[in-house]
């Protein structure tokens, strides 16, 4: 399993265009193979940061839903949404041994 952490500060005016694509985009990802759960988060500390959280079965799934129509499509009208550069953090979904 995969978890992904996708970053997001928006601009204040787009936000309301972003979360619009967002919908979009989170209907058809949770609708993948290979998706585990695909979920937009709002920060409560920060003004237009929001935090996309997804888990995936596999890279291979990660990787067929980069190349998707629906992400492909977000990615193309994203730039017009951020305030800063995407910061992405990639995690194993195995528990750590302590």
């Amino acid at each position: 399993m995969m978890i992904i952490h996708a970053h997001l500060q928006v601009k204040p005016d787009q936000q309301q265009a972003f979360l619009d694509e967002c919908k979009i985009l989170v209907q058809a990802s949770r609708e993948e193979a290979g998706n585990i759960s695909y979920d937009l988060m709002k920060s409560t500390e920060q003004d237009g940061h929001f935090t996309m959280v997804e888990v995936w079965k596999d890279p291979e799934a990660i990787a067929a839903h980069n190349t998707s129509e629906h992400f492909t499509a977000f990615g193309q009208k994203a730039p017009a949404f951020m305030a800063a550069p995407m910061k992405l953090d990639v995690f194993s979904g195995e528990s750590v041994q302590l």
